[in-house]
């Protein structure tokens, strides 16, 4: 297994965990875990599709990782705003 495997299969691995955890109910949809997994396997899957040069999964992995930072930083925000 390449360099570019390992890495697109851990990416890959944490989305499909995250997924997974939502849909069984260990995580919710609105919890930070699930959006820092999200995050980060597609941070990685975008990695490992630059590495081969595959821009059709560049650019979605590139938007689901924007995506999930975008909906953890308004988590934060409002767990912060609850807290004041």
């Amino acid at each position: 297994m390449s360099y570019n495997d390992i890495i697109g299969t851990v990416g890959v691995g944490l989305i499909l965990i995250a997924y997974f955890c939502n849909l069984f109910g260990m995580v919710t949809k609105d919890s930070k875990l699930f959006f820092i997994m999200n995050a980060i396997g597609a941070g990685l899957a975008c990695y490992a599709s630059l590495l081969i040069n595959y821009w059709p999964l560049e650019i979605l992995e590139a938007v689901w990782a924007d995506v999930s930072i975008v909906a953890l930083i308004r988590a934060i925000q409002i767990q912060h705003n609850q807290n004041i």
